[in-house]
């Protein structure tokens, strides 16, 4: 297992959320990067080894959903967990799914979950 396995991209819009999973994942030992937009997202996993990524549904005026479809064509071994306050989500290609609002344990333990 590389250090890349203890790293998680953190992808919503809201900073305040962001600044949360950072906050509490960083307590936990993780090494954290966030993106704002699809777009910065898209440049963090260019740059970096990442082994989980905590993705919102709605990322301003992108869909998550789309992005996820995206990173199963590109990176099928990442693992990948929604961040949704919509209900039904599950049936999604993620590999899980946090619903908004969370508990910090179901964030540690959804992301230390997927890094195996």
């Amino acid at each position: 297992m590389g250090s890349h396995c203890r790293t998680v991209l953190v992808v919503d819009d809201d900073a305040s959320i962001r600044l949360l999973c950072r906050l509490n994942l960083e307590l936990d030992g993780w090494r954290v990067h966030e993106a704002g937009t699809l777009q910065q997202a898209r440049a963090e996993l260019d740059q970096h080894e990442i082994g989980v990524v905590l993705l919102d549904v709605h990322v301003g005026t992108g869909s998550g959903l789309d992005f996820l479809n995206e990173l199963r064509r590109e990176q099928p071994r990442l693992k990948v967990a929604l961040l949704t306050g919509s209900d039904g989500m599950s049936e999604t290609a993620s590999d899980g799914v946090i619903p908004k609002p969370f508990t910090i344990e179901q964030l540690t333990s959804t992301v230390a979950n997927l890094a195996g």
